[in-house]
C-alpha cells in the first residue's frame, strides 16, 4: 500500500487529522482515566502515552494508516482518536474509536466514525472493515450497530493483546455504501 500523506477530514463539528505533538497533554489526560481506557488496555503513564503517540505518528508516516486525532472545531481541543488501523497480524482492517470523557455523549463518535468509514472505503479502498470490541463494551457495540456493522463473533488479537476478549464486528465496503446513506 502506498502511504497517504497528511489527510485531513472536516465534518460539521470536527477535524480529523494525523497525530501531532500538540495532542500529547490531552492524550495523557485521556489515557490516565480508568473509565475511558477500561476497554483499551487500562490507564497509561505519560511515558507509555508518548510511545503510543510515536507509534501513531510512525504508522501514519510509514503506511498512511492510523488513528486520526479528533479535534473539536469550536474549541480546537483534542477530544479523542478514531480511524483506520491495521497492525501486523490484526484480525482485519479496523476502524476503531476512543473519546476523551468530556467528549462523550455529544454524537462525536458517530460523526467521526462515519467520516472514518468513508475514508477507509473511498480513499484507502478497503473492501472489509472490522471493529474489535470487548463484549462488555456496550457503548462501542451500539455505535458499531448504528454504523450497520454486525457482530461476527469472538476474535483473537495478536501478542501482546492475546488475553483481551473481543468480538469482531464488521461490514463490507458494499454494505457500508448502503449504510452510509442513512447519515447523509
Amino acid at each position: 500500500m502506498t502511504a497517504v500523506t497528511d489527510p485531513v477530514i472536516e465534518t460539521a463539528r470536527l477535524i480529523l487529522r494525523p497525530t501531532a505533538m500538540s495532542d500529547f497533554e490531552r492524550w495523557c489526560d485521556f489515557q490516565s482515566d480508568p473509565e475511558t481506557t477500561r476497554f483499551i488496555g487500562g490507564p497509561k503513564t505519560p511515558a507509555e502515552v508518548w510511545r503510543i503517540l510515536m507509534t501513531c505518528a510512525g504508522a501514519w508516516s510509514l503506511t498512511g494508516v492510523c488513528f486520526f486525532s479528533i479535534i473539536e472545531k469550536e474549541t480546537g481541543q483534542w477530544i479523542g482518536r478514531i480511524g483506520p488501523w491495521f497492525p501486523h497480524q490484526w484480525p482485519g482492517k479496523e476502524v476503531g474509536w476512543s473519546l476523551h470523557r468530556d467528549a462523550m455523549g455529544k454524537g462525536y463518535a458517530l460523526e467521526a466514525s462515519v467520516a472514518s468509514m468513508d475514508y477507509a472505503v473511498d480513499v484507502l479502498g478497503w473492501d472489509d472493515i472490522v471493529h474489535t470490541i470487548d463484549p462488555a463494551n456496550a457503548a462501542s457495540a451500539k455505535l458499531a450497530e448504528r454504523l450497520g456493522s454486525v457482530n461476527r463473533g469472538p476474535g483473537r488479537l495478536p501478542s501482546p493483546f492475546e488475553a483481551a476478549r473481543v468480538d469482531i464486528w464488521g461490514q463490507t465496503a458494499a454494505a457500508w455504501r448502503e449504510n452510509r446513506k442513512r447519515f447523509v
